[in-house]
């Protein structure tokens, strides 16, 4: 499901800060070389983690779901430089490709790679953060968030793409579509959180923005 009419997207993309030549590169590869491209951000929603970013200076950066490395290059964007960015994927085979980009950015020593399982590796990280963005699968948002707001300084943003899923999350969901399930769970859940102030973005395929409130008790 398109959100926006395809002109108005093109005019917005069109009106919109310019991808990096970097960005460029890494956007063309995972289009010609790697599965299920559409799971890349893209040059809009990409523009808006990096602005997101910059706006923050976060010292720290936790992103869920690394696939080719695109939005974790927008995100470091961000990044001071005494910054760090901790990405985690499970998908091995993506990992050479990430790290190529990584390298070519200048921003490799800020950005540590973990390859595994979110729900695993999440409570080993002693570290507290001011941006998280979660991008993988749909069914653990709910758990991930739960994870990680613990590990939130007060006023951190957490960020979760995909929330909208193509519109499903408005129609009659099917038995077996257990994605649509989690992320209207989801959406729900955050909407409910009296920790977070929250806006859920219609912007490519939807993005839930939670703000930590800087006292939680109210």
């Amino acid at each position: 499901m398109d959100f926006l009419p395809h002109d108005i997207e093109q005019y917005a993309e069109g009106h919109t800060q310019e991808e990096p030549q970097l960005l460029k590169e890494l956007n063309l590869e995972t289009w010609q070389t790697v599965l299920a491209p559409r799971m890349l951000s893209g040059p809009l929603q990409g523009r808006l983690l990096s602005l997101i970013a910059q706006l923050l200076a976060p010292k720290a950066i936790l992103e869920i779901g690394t696939y080719t490395g695109y939005s974790a290059l927008c995100l470091a964007e961000g990044l001071p430089k005494d910054g760090v960015l901790h990405t985690i994927d499970r998908n091995a085979e993506l990992r050479r490709l990430q790290q190529k980009y990584f390298d070519r950015s200048g921003k490799a020593h800020q950005i540590v790679t973990h390859l595994g399982n979110a729900t695993e590796i999440l409570p080993s990280l002693d570290q507290k953060f001011d941006l998280v963005f979660i991008d993988a699968d749909k069914e653990n948002y709910a758990v991930y968030f739960d994870l990680v707001i613990d590990k939130m300084n007060p006023g951190g943003l957490i960020m979760a793409d995909n929330v909208l899923w193509s519109g499903k999350v408005i129609q009659e969901v099917k038995p077996y579509d257990t994605s649509t399930k989690a992320l209207i769970a989801y959406n729900e859940k955050i909407n409910a959180d009296i920790r977070v102030e929250n806006i859920l973005l219609p912007i490519r395929d939807g993005i839930m923005m939670a703000r930590v409130k800087l006292n939680t008790r109210n």
